[in-house]
């Protein structure tokens, strides 16, 4: 008899659409709005509410402030495979990720191929082939529940209707920037929520694919598809240094993290996966390490500086220590497809992988050491590399 197949974890769950984009619901931040925002309740309404949340027992904070938001679809066509954005509840102390979404908005025949959530709970943007749209959060009240939803915001994007597909949407840390990457290469970076225009780069890169901001809001990393990175003063609006390649790397994302004076990036090579270390200060290449001999398909850094997150196209998800280089943990098989957008959670508690198989996976993370970088990825067709770095099977480059 051939063995049975093992059953997947609860905190990996299949919802029927092809994933591009993931994100943690900033939850207190999002409370705080909405009853900031609820000023139509009269005052003994107020009061006979207090009494009652007093008299009932409150749910742990585990099963009812975690949220995973997820983006994705079959884009255009007849298909069939709707395009939405998703919410899903995380529950830490059974490690279980909701097996229906909790919340679904359906976007018709527009594909959000890229997302960003504002990260003091406005809302989110959603990048289509032609436009971005922000959507706001909704409350809605079932009965004695209160469900969280999405709902289209009355606030329009004037700025980014038909600019084309934008490949990279970025918010700094306090939420007063927003960094937006076409993939014509015009970098647009404006400031939130006013939307007025502080830099317009028409030829920042020949296609832009990523943007990182570092955790003072400084500094703006952009990474092109086949070019070199470069580093924008975001106060000055104007470029101070490149990120140059060697041995014919690609570089492919960029992330800060908090290590004092260094900034790391990944790219692809043939013989597999590598990271960069730069200076933050001179902004000179510094070191590299080889860190796996499979492709990369997207990455990602902790909040807390401790550890790199690595989606592999065959499905792996690797976590990589940010002190020594070493990979911490790899989780074969996470998905059966590649990933496709990887998230910590805010305390860095846990990781949230997204795949084209429609799966989404949450990964507890054990504590670890920290400290300050950024990261990007890359791809090069040699082996000798200081970037994270990977190849496909026939040699082709994948982005």
């Amino acid at each position: 008899m051939g063995k049975s197949r093992e059953a997947d974890p609860q905190s990996l769950q299949k919802y029927g659409v092809p994933l591009y984009s993931a994100a943690w619901l900033p939850y207190k931040e999002l409370r705080s709005n909405l009853q900031s925002h609820d000023d139509h309740v009269d005052s003994s309404k107020q009061q006979e509410q207090q009494q009652e949340e007093e008299e009932t027992p409150k749910p742990s904070a585990s099963s009812h402030e975690h949220y995973v938001v997820l983006a994705g679809g079959g884009g255009e066509g007849s298909s069939g495979i709707p395009n939405a954005v998703l919410l899903s509840c995380f529950d830490f102390s059974s490690n279980s990720l909701s097996s229906q979404p909790v919340a679904k908005l359906g976007l018709g025949s527009q594909l959000p191929y890229r997302m960003v959530v504002h990260p003091g709970g406005d809302g989110v943007i959603c990048a289509f082939p032609s436009s971005c749209r922000f959507f706001d959060w909704d409350e809605v009240k079932d009965n004695e529940d209160h469900k969280l939803g999405l709902k289209p915001s009355k606030k329009v994007l004037t700025q980014l209707e038909d600019v084309g597909q934008q490949l990279a949407l970025a918010f700094n840390s306090d939420s007063s920037v927003l960094a937006v990457g076409g993939e014509d290469g015009n970098l647009r970076v404006f400031k939130w929520p006013g939307m007025e225009i502080i830099l317009n780069e028409t030829q920042a890169h020949a296609s832009l694919k990523d943007l990182c901001f570092s955790p003072d809001g400084k500094f703006l990393v952009s990474m092109g598809q086949r070019d070199l990175g470069r580093v924008w003063d975001v106060t000055s609006s104007t470029a101070v240094a490149s990120l140059p390649k060697e041995n014919d790397e690609i570089f492919t994302s960029c992330r800060f993290s908090q290590r004092s004076d260094q900034a790391q990036i990944s790219c692809y090579i043939d013989k597999g996966a590598s990271i960069v270390t730069w200076n933050t200060s001179s902004w000179k290449r510094v070191s590299s390490k080889h860190v796996a001999r499979e492709p990369v398909s997207s990455f990602n850094v902790s909040p807390d500086g401790k550890l790199l997150a690595m989606g592999m196209t065959q499905g792996d998800v690797l976590l990589v220590n940010s002190t020594n280089l070493r990979v911490q943990t790899i989780i074969r098989k996470a998905h059966l497809g590649i990933v496709t957008a990887l998230a910590f959670s805010h305390d860095s508690r846990a990781l949230v992988s997204a795949s084209m198989d429609s799966s989404a996976r949450v990964t507890l993370i054990e504590d670890n050491k920290s400290g300050m970088y950024i990261a990007i990825q890359i791809f090069h067709p040699v082996i000798d590399v200081s970037a994270m770095v990977g190849y496909r099977p026939d040699n082709s480059i994948t982005d």
